[in-house]
């Protein structure tokens, strides 16, 4: 294979593959050797690509210089401006003013053509029936989740009791009526999955659990969608 085609498919493989992606991984999707893929990822380091890791740890490409914005289609703007609009309509008021910084960032960089496409979008999304306001610590939750750091918190069960547990967040997560937190519960010594709506007292410790987060999530993704395809059943919490 030549090197461009190469580099080109080890580029499309970062941006594509859930990060941090291991360079076994890489190397398979490249089919190239450990030893020639290093080589290719200071390649691209070298010609602009900023990614972070190392080998035995995983490689995140965190900016990518060679997508210019012209290269979006017509529907992958769509997708973009149908995707920011139902954040604006389902995060709080910080994520709603993000998304709509964001579209206005990506709208202003794109050729004319295409930016009468993202301002006319055909399709639009609305929701008659809203969720619930996210509570104001959703902040402090995101927060802890990018720093990897515990949180000490307070938790109401269904039977009315609560318990003062540390928990370390790996993800916020969307559902039609609620916001749940998937996360590890040093009390249970397990996966938790959390409504937002029945924490209180949340305090964001010093104790860190980096670089657990993403290994631990995918665990924790893993095991629900085993539980999903052996019997389907509507979410549920566990104390």
């Amino acid at each position: 294979m030549p090197r461009a085609d190469r580099l080109f498919r080890l580029l499309t493989a970062l941006r594509t593959l859930p990060q941090p992606v291991t360079a076994a991984r890489l190397a398979e999707e490249t089919e190239v050797s450990p030893r020639t893929l290093y080589r290719d990822i200071d390649a691209l380091r070298s010609g602009g690509a900023l990614i972070d890791g190392a080998a035995g740890v995983g490689y995140t490409l965190t900016e990518d210089p060679a997508l210019p914005p012209q290269m979006f289609t017509r529907l992958e703007v769509e997708a973009l401006v149908l995707g920011l609009a139902e954040v604006r309509l389902a995060g709080d008021p910080a994520l709603a003013r993000a998304a709509e910084a964001a579209l206005a960032k990506i709208t202003a960089s794109l050729p004319e053509r295409v930016q009468r496409q993202a301002i006319h979008a055909v399709q639009q999304t609305y929701r008659f029936e809203k969720r619930p306001a996210a509570p104001a610590f959703i902040a402090l939750i995101r927060e802890a989740c990018w720093d990897e750091r515990a949180l000490d918190i307070t938790y109401a069960a269904r039977d009315g009791s609560t318990t003062r547990r540390r928990i370390w967040p790996l993800s916020v997560v969307f559902l039609d009526r609620t916001l749940m937190l998937l996360a590890w519960c040093t009390l249970r010594q397990d996966f938790r999955r959390f409504h937002l709506g029945s924490m209180s007292d949340i305090t964001q410790t010093t104790d860190s659990f980096r670089p657990r987060r993403v290994p631990l999530l995918r665990e924790f993704l893993a095991q629900l969608r085993s539980a999903q395809l052996a019997a389907p059943v509507s979410v549920k919490t566990r104390n």
